[in-house]
């Protein structure tokens, strides 16, 4: 397997490989591949790595700015999708660290996500009570900072989220 960036032929399959894989996950809203579409189309994707076997997509993550109450620099991971079949056997977990290292070599100053706590603080994340999104438990709002402090605010994910502020 390999993680690589996504390519431009690639957007379709990654749609159906986002919808396959959230279409029965309890916290999903049936929105998350209309986000990487959004996010696409508006040029706001960071980064867009794909689990390739062979050429089938086992994978994809997108991570996207976010911004911390005036504090940019900061990165929003997710949607991450993993084929419903192919989920713990690693392929997450290799996205993940795959896009780590990208972020940490890229400068970014960290990244937040909306999670599992259980899944993410293996690689590191924790919990950042100072951040804040509404509607979401602050038990689910981690992040991984790089080179400073965590800030403290309202989190901001692209619009293409759908999220009200």
């Amino acid at each position: 397997m390999q993680i690589r960036p996504e390519r431009p032929e690639e957007a379709e399959a990654i749609s159906a490989l986002t919808t396959h894989a959230f279409a029965t996950a309890p916290h999903a809203d049936g929105t998350e591949a209309q986000i990487v579409e959004g996010l696409r189309a508006a040029s706001a994707l960071t980064l867009s790595l794909v689990a390739d076997e062979g050429g089938t997509l086992l994978g994809h993550v997108a991570v996207s700015p976010v911004q911390v109450d005036g504090h940019w620099g900061w990165q929003g991971l997710g949607p991450i999708s993993v084929l419903p079949e192919r989920q713990g056997t690693g392929i997450g977990a290799a996205l993940m660290h795959a896009a780590v290292e990208q972020l940490r070599a890229s400068g970014a100053h960290g990244i937040v996500l909306v999670g599992d706590p259980a899944f993410y603080t293996r690689f590191g994340f924790r919990a950042a009570p100072g951040i804040a999104l509404t509607g979401i438990p602050p038990e689910a709002i981690l992040a991984l900072p790089f080179h400073e402090a965590m800030p403290e605010g309202a989190l901001r994910f692209h619009v293409a989220f759908g999220l009200e502020y």
